[in-house]
């Protein structure tokens, strides 16, 4: 901005001047007029020498601090000094408080009633805490322990060493240890076609560029194709094959036909390996947070008080090289230096862009759709299940729930049992009522476990893929050819706005731990400017 200067003169008549600050890079001129006692010209002069030093030194603060020029279209000039985050999840409630900790003036702008995004918690009648959304801490996920010890929120194991868990490939059923690493009793022939392919697999996920996929050795060709051309190519048995597809769809909630294999791969890569994905036991699903991980998002909320704005869903957002102005659909206008946009990439596209979005970041956000999953709640006078010597865990290739967890809480009681309908099975029974939904849910369970299963004492779910400000989940996933026509819009500020959350992050892409990291490093780099 330019240098001020002040000048002064008459003003309105006799007994009357005025300071001036004049911008002269923007034409404007603020007036402040100083009444006075005219009792000689000597004690005037001095007089106004000593108000103008003093408005000079005030204006300055004022120029300095915040926004003061008007500009034709009515946008205010900014320093990097006020930022709006849009979207109170993780990722932007991370970021806000980065933001307040560096002395930043901040406003949180969600559209739901509630803080968490994709975390959300409910609580029983009889106290009792379910997770409806996001739960779990996996082995490497450093910076949420971090943060829920500076929140004063602890954490527990996930129920999985004390029982077996159970697998269903191809019409077989057997028992597994719950052991990361153990191996699935299926025929040896199908045991050594599932082993070369996670090896292949695992060394080509290796090979993935996390700060860039899109320059991973080989990308034309790895990005061309679908996950399912992949593994129809190198797995031989059909339990082999099922068994990926059951993988694909208990960590991205879609088929393999809907994924890149560069995104499978970068993914893998991103947590670790695809064993640690899968696994309980040093695994992605190994931890929990005492009372619900929506707590993490409440009590980080907690802290930045009446700077989080609920119920405030972001219809517009203007934006030039002299900041931001972020419009609600009620007409509340928020303005700031920059804007960091946490929103799922679907939802962040179907905002209104003044100037619109560049077509490479618009045309980005249109090829990352989110997964597709309901997750269902069946609960229990106790989870009858341990004594039988299961953990709750059971993963088939028969749905519509193929996956299944035990989710009590460290007491013990109630019983909870927790299933997902993912993929192509969620897209199906989300047409289907309510009722036929809760009947076919507890019949995979008594599949699993027994005829106890079939008399809950109450029955629970979530479609994330109706939830109007979500749309799905778990994460985005990347189409084929996404990441190779696209990858340089991934996390490429446009001007003075800027991106996060899980699918922003090169190290835990889609897990809690990624969206916490990057929306830190988002407000860092804003913080930098």
């Amino acid at each position: 901005m330019a240098p001020m200067t002040v000048v002064s003169g008459k003003r309105r008549g006799r007994g009357e001047d005025s300071i001036f600050w004049d911008d002269a890079k923007n034409g404007h001129v603020r007036v402040v007029s100083v009444r006075y006692s005219p009792s000689g010209t000597h004690e005037r002069k001095k007089v106004m020498g000593r108000i103008k030093a003093e408005v000079r030194e005030k204006l300055e603060e004022l120029h300095q601090a915040v926004v003061q020029t008007k500009l034709p279209g009515g946008m205010e000039a900014r320093r990097m000094s006020s930022v709006v985050v849009v979207g109170a999840g993780l990722a932007g409630l991370a970021a806000a408080r980065r933001l307040v900790a560096g002395g930043h003036e901040v406003v949180v702008v969600e559209a739901r009633d509630r803080v968490g995004g994709r975390t959300e918690g409910l609580l029983l009648a009889d106290g009792t805490p379910l997770e409806l959304g996001g739960q779990w801490i996996g082995e490497g996920h450093t910076r949420i322990r971090e943060l829920a010890g500076e929140l004063g929120l602890s954490t527990f194991r996930t129920w999985n060493d004390e029982g077996q868990l159970l697998l269903e490939l191809q019409g077989r059923r057997s028992r597994m240890s719950p052991r990361k690493g153990a191996v699935p009793r299926i025929s040896p022939f199908a045991l050594a076609d599932l082993a070369q392919g996670l090896a292949r697999f695992a060394r080509l996920a290796r090979r993935a560029d996390l700060e860039r996929p899109w320059l991973t050795p080989g990308a034309e060709v790895l990005d061309g194709q679908t996950w399912e051309s992949w593994i129809r190519r190198n797995l031989r048995t059909g339990a082999g094959r099922a068994y990926f597809h059951v993988a694909c769809e208990a960590v991205w909630a879609a088929e393999p036909s809907d994924i890149s294999l560069l995104h499978a791969l970068f993914y893998t890569h991103s947590n670790a390996d695809l064993d640690t994905l899968l696994a309980v036991d040093r695994g992605a699903q190994q931890d929990r947070v005492t009372g619900g991980s929506h707590l993490v998002a409440e009590t980080m909320a907690a802290g930045l008080g009446d700077r989080v704005m609920l119920g405030s869903p972001v219809r517009r957002i203007e934006h030039d090289d002299n900041g931001v102005r972020v419009i609600a659909r009620d007409g509340s206008q928020y303005a700031g230096g920059a804007a960091i946009v946490t929103l799922p990439p679907a939802l962040a596209g179907r905002l209104e862009y003044d100037p619109p979005l560049p077509s490479w970041r618009d045309q980005l956000t249109q090829k990352m759709p989110a997964g597709s999953v309901i997750k269902a709640y069946a609960l229990y006078p106790e989870p009858f299940w341990r004594r039988d010597g299961l953990n709750g865990q059971a993963a088939s290739d028969t749905g519509p729930v193929k996956v299944t967890f035990d989710n009590s809480p460290p007491s013990g009681t109630p019983g909870v049992l927790m299933g997902f309908l993912e993929g192509n099975q969620a897209r199906t029974w989300a047409r289907r009522s309510p009722a036929d939904r809760q009947e076919a849910v507890i019949g995979c369970f008594v599949r699993y476990f027994g005829p106890a299963a079939a008399r809950p004492v109450q029955y629970l779910e979530r479609d994330w893929m109706a939830e109007q400000f979500t749309r799905g989940c778990y994460g985005a996933h990347f189409a084929p050819g996404t990441w190779t026509a696209y990858g340089q819009a991934w996390r490429a500020p446009i001007g003075r706005l800027h991106w996060a959350g899980t699918e922003c992050a090169s190290r835990w892409n889609g897990y809690m731990e990624g969206a916490i990291r990057n929306g830190e490093t988002t407000a860092d780099t804003v913080s930098a400017l």
